[in-house]
């Protein structure tokens, strides 16, 4: 069994991080959807794994890439932030576009919300945010990818506990 943490829109709150490593236990492939803001290579050194990081609308003074393509699995992912595709107004035209990349999974963050839907062939999702979620009960979220030893992948959001101490939730 693959384990893969999906995160985004953490925007400097590296502990938060850490908190969520903590509370998912091992994992063998970590993402981030963009908005991390600082310390990118703080979090890389957090895991003894691979780390995908994508470039957020926050992340001004980061070296990240928009958008990466990775595959795990032989799963054909496409990471990237989502704000160059509008996912505030519905995520069409990020599946068209990844779609025409000939990609199995698309990750975004931008919106706050958690989201997960599969459409046919392609499946899109957004882990939510870790520190400042916005769909309606406003906690903090982030997704686990598992891939099982038939090669399938499931996948599911978690809320991320710690953080509903610290606010007295």
């Amino acid at each position: 069994m693959k384990r893969i943490l999906v995160i985004s829109d953490s925007h400097g709150r590296n502990d938060d991080i850490e908190g969520v490593l903590q509370q998912v236990g091992h994992i063998d492939y970590m993402i981030h959807c963009g908005d991390l803001e600082r310390g990118d290579t703080y979090v890389r050194s957090l895991v003894d794994c691979p780390v995908t990081i994508v470039s957020g609308n926050n992340d001004y003074y980061l070296d990240l890439p928009m958008e990466e393509f990775i595959e795990i699995e032989g799963y054909k992912i496409l990471i990237v932030h989502g704000h160059y595709y509008y996912v505030n107004s519905g995520v069409d035209y990020l599946k068209d576009y990844a779609r025409q990349q000939g990609v199995d999974i698309v990750m975004f963050g931008h919106t706050h919300v958690p989201y997960f839907e599969v459409d046919d062939d392609l499946t899109i999702l957004n882990p939510g945010s870790l520190t400042y979620p916005r769909q309606e009960g406003r906690k903090p979220t982030f997704l686990m990818m598992e891939i099982d030893d038939d090669g399938k992948a499931h996948f599911g959001h978690g809320y991320y506990t710690a953080h509903f101490d610290e606010l007295n939730i």
